[in-house]
């Protein structure tokens, strides 16, 4: 890690919103209605509550190997052979992760606005792009997110207000009209993409300079909270406005978004609000490759950390285009096995790294006493 490529704590902070709002904005709100219905809002803040804990566990890491990765404190912790056995799904993983986030774009495209376009197409563009965005560096794409994080936000949350004319409150009851477990089912889902991938973000933190760490753990709670309170008003805004039907609508924004008609002036506002959505996901996709090249070249120990990004893009991209047959398989796989596999080779290696450091801690201070 270069000297001169690091953030402030707003710009990790602006990172941080763009992962986990991201793609999470265009795909989280129908099928979370569709598993939870009414209750999805509920089963979204039972998630982010989840969240909330392994944003704590990530900060404790970070101020305990403040300079160093997840690939780096493991071999501090484990050593280097166990750290290479635990690196190797995790590293698949976040492949697995970043090919899902391009298949997601293809889907949206073919979905809306171009669907006679072939899906390689739109994987190719995406991967070609946050390729170069990598290479860029990590403060360059902070400067830029900034900015697409404004505008995601801002066509975001105007659909939200332009569709006040088609809302209908009495639509968000009963909550719970299909018990519990549908809500917590939908929390399962939720707690796999995007709140357990916070566990993930620890690979960007010794980016942050070192005057400026104090404030992180802060700003990055409040750009949680402020995750969970949009997610949450884009699934409540859906219910209200589409009622039943918001379950079965694939993009939630989208959708709104065709409802808009004030005055006959301000109309088909979907093409501007697809724009907002994949940038959304773009940005998602440019954050996760460059974790899973940072990854890599710490396992490595490599000099130029640039040297893996284009080789790592291409395989992304022959993944994007063998890992499944039809968009049901894809749907199936995400909602139902990604949540289990970012907590075994995700969650659960963190976990263990900090018993280890907590007791390592704790012994200390009993020898001292």
């Amino acid at each position: 890690m270069q000297k001169l490529n690091t953030v402030s704590s707003w710009q990790m902070t602006a990172l941080f919103t763009a992962y986990i709002t991201g793609s999470a904005i265009v795909w989280i709100p129908a099928p979370l209605t569709g598993a939870a219905k009414n209750a999805a809002w509920v089963s979204l803040w039972l998630a982010s509550g989840i969240g909330m804990l392994v944003l704590a566990c990530v900060l404790y890491l970070h101020r305990k190997y403040p300079e160093l990765t997840f690939v780096e404190y493991s071999e501090l912790t484990f050593g280097r052979m166990v750290t290479a056995i635990i690196a190797v799904p995790y590293l698949i993983m976040l492949l697995l992760m970043l090919s899902n986030i391009v298949i997601g774009i293809s889907q949206f495209f073919n979905s809306t606005m171009m669907r006679e376009t072939p899906s390689y197409v739109f994987h190719l563009l995406t991967l070609l792009t946050a390729a170069m965005t990598v290479r860029a560096g990590i403060e360059v794409m902070s400067r830029m997110f900034i900015l697409l994080l404004a505008a995601v936000f801002f066509f975001s949350f105007s659909v939200l207000l332009l569709c006040l004319p088609s809302y209908r409150p009495e639509l968000l009851l009963p909550v719970f009209q299909h018990g519990f477990k549908q809500t917590l089912f939908g929390a399962y889902q939720t707690w796999g993409f995007p709140y357990a991938e916070i566990i993930l973000f620890s690979t960007l933190l010794p980016f942050v300079r070192r005057d400026q760490r104090q404030h992180l753990g802060k700003f990055m709670f409040i750009a949680l909270l402020f995750n969970g309170i949009s997610l949450s008003l884009v699934i409540l805004c859906t219910i209200m406005a589409l009622g039943p039907m918001a379950a079965t609508v694939k993009f939630s924004l989208f959708e709104l978004a065709r409802l808009v008609d004030v005055a006959d002036i301000i109309q088909r506002i979907e093409s501007v609000i697809s724009i907002g959505l994949i940038a959304a996901s773009y940005m998602k996709a440019t954050i996760v490759l460059f974790m899973l090249n940072e990854a890599i070249s710490r396992l490595l120990r490599l000099q130029d950390e640039n040297i893996l990004i284009f080789p790592t893009t291409f395989l992304s991209f022959l993944l994007t285009m063998t890992m499944y047959q039809n968009e049901l398989e894809f749907n199936e796989r995400v909602t139902a096995e990604w949540p289990l596999i970012i907590t075994l080779f995700g969650v659960v290696p963190n976990l263990m790294v900090i018993l280890v450091t907590a007791f390592k801690d704790r012994r200390g201070k009993i020898r001292k006493a």
